[in-house]
């Protein structure tokens, strides 16, 4: 429940659209300007080292106030949705530019982080802290993804797409663990969120979870097509290996 109801988050409002529109002009900036950014290449690391750590601060603040209202608990503020497995690999990948970390965060950081956007599970708005953390890390996640596509010339690979969902469904018994001792719904494999999203629309549960297997597979191939060529270095010559 918000905390106000001036606070409280609406699908689609003014503040849902701002927050979808900064993280496009987001977006479209990084792309136009991405070649005179590389210019600052001694100054990258640090730049990103800086951006790893406010998504890190927004994180642990963002508990911080979860335990000062008393709402932290087991069963919904453990890091093990898909958006806080993605931010903390982001923040890995920031700090480290590990290939292997960037796939990750490439195909099931943009997705999960695309999709919550869409569909925000919210209950707080503008100007409330909660929505400044839920946009700016789901934004720092894609902006990320595409930093290190378009300006550090990580290129994504079909073989991304395989580690990735094998990485994720083996995380999944450990969710399913988490879920049943502690009657949780982490990354919704308990059931679907109440306000809706679109998990509707791939049948009832526990189907829905099998549909979603298809739908990343599906998603994260289309990622891969429409981005493979659009780095602007060869594999060999990325700087973190």
């Amino acid at each position: 429940m918000a905390e106000k109801n001036e606070y409280m988050f609406i699908m689609f409002s003014i503040a849902h659209f701002a927050a979808i529109v900064v993280l496009f002009l987001s977006l479209i900036l990084l792309f136009i300007f991405k070649k005179k950014i590389k210019n600052y290449s001694n100054k990258l690391v640090l730049t990103e080292r800086i951006f790893a750590l406010t998504l890190l601060l927004m994180e642990i603040l963002y508990h911080v106030w979860l335990t000062r209202i008393g709402k932290w608990s087991l069963v919904d503020s453990l890091p093990l949705e898909l958006c806080s497995i993605s931010l903390i690999m982001t923040i890995f990948l920031l700090w480290t530019g590990n290939k292997y970390i960037y796939d990750f965060v490439f195909y099931a950081g943009i997705g999960g982080a695309l999709q919550a956007m869409a569909t925000p599970v919210l209950d707080l708005s503008f100007p409330h802290f909660r929505y400044f953390h839920f946009f700016y890390t789901h934004i720092g996640i894609v902006i990320t993804a595409f930093y290190f596509t378009w300006v550090k010339g990580y290129i994504p690979t079909f073989k991304g797409v395989v580690k990735t969902l094998v990485a994720l469904n083996l995380v999944l018994p450990l969710i399913f663990t988490v879920n049943y001792f502690f009657n949780g719904n982490y990354m919704f494999l308990k059931e679907k969120p109440v306000n809706g999203s679109l998990l509707d629309f791939l049948g009832p549960y526990p189907w829905y979870i099998l549909s979603l297997e298809a739908v990343a597979f599906l998603i994260f191939t289309v990622f891969w097509l429409l981005f493979r060529n659009r780095g602007i270095k060869k594999a060999k010559s990325r700087p973190y290996q």
